[in-house]
């Protein structure tokens, strides 16, 4: 599944390329994904030029000045540019063409989501009850350790939680609790202000260092400019049974919440 990092890469990659162009044109080639998608879409943006590409959690927000496109990827869905006149296959399902540039949405599940947002779009439902930003400097040691406090629910999940905190997803739970030491099992509550005063800054340094390696590349996600490498970056992440490449100790797998989880039962036991 796409989560910050990667959703911050295609952000990154629009903004660089497409801010102020014209959109000539945009294809629809499926009337919904997760919702429906609004049928005068394509009459409404041909001919609006693009501000600025934006993200709230893993919501891409693209503004056209009198709305925001809302684009999510689901669990496996990309934006990436393709040529001109490049076939459509089965599971791309629109385009938006700004000259020879053509930006291509592709989602083989259907669990993302094309939407119009007009007025501010921070108030829509999909985005009103979103959590803090974990790069954001109000995301401290502090702000954590209170939202945790009385809480039973294991780390990881916690860490998961949109409610909470957007965008860090199963991957970069697991390799930040790996840095910080603490064992992904833990009651959230029980964590204490010490622990998350290392699992904070593991948790943006770790983000921070999947942006620069252009996310992690799991099965169809793809960046508008290429394909990232941070998961030969990993630490702990789809490496069951192999050592741990700090004390040789076999990295244990376990299920919490329907996700994979990863650690080293030696590195995270407190």
């Amino acid at each position: 599944m796409p989560e910050l990092p990667e959703v911050e890469v295609t952000r990154r990659g629009i903004e660089k390329r497409l801010a102020g162009r014209q959109l000539d044109r945009a294809v629809l080639r499926a009337p919904s994904l997760r919702y429906p998608v609004p049928a005068g879409l394509p009459r409404h943006l041909s001919g609006r030029s693009l501000i600025e590409a934006k993200r709230r959690g893993k919501y891409l927000l693209l503004d056209f000045a009198d709305g925001h496109l809302l684009i999510h990827l689901g669990m496996s869905g990309s934006l990436r540019f393709v040529a001109p006149g490049t076939p459509a296959g089965r599971h791309d399902h629109a385009d938006f063409v700004f000259g020879e540039d053509v930006l291509r949405l592709t989602d083989p599940r259907r669990f993302g989501a094309l939407l119009w947002l007009a007025g501010d779009p921070l108030a829509h439902p999909l985005l009103a009850t979103l959590g803090i930003e974990p790069l954001s400097r109000a995301f401290t040691p502090a702000w954590l350790h209170a939202t945790l406090a009385g809480k039973r629910v294991a780390i990881k999940p916690a860490l998961m939680d949109s409610r909470l905190i957007v965008g860090i997803g199963n991957i970069y739970a697991s390799e930040s609790l790996f840095q910080a030491g603490i064992d992904p099992r833990r009651a959230a509550g029980s964590v204490s202000l010490a622990r998350l005063e290392r699992l904070v800054p593991a948790i943006k340094t770790t983000l921070r260092a999947a942006i620069r390696a252009g996310g992690s590349t799991l099965r169809d996600f793809c960046g508008p400019e290429g394909m990232g490498d941070f998961q030969v970056r990993h630490q702990v992440y789809g490496r069951a049974g192999e050592p741990c490449l700090r004390c040789g100790t076999p990295i244990r797998q376990i299920r919490q919440g329907q996700r994979s989880t990863y650690f080293c039962p030696s590195c995270q036991n407190r």
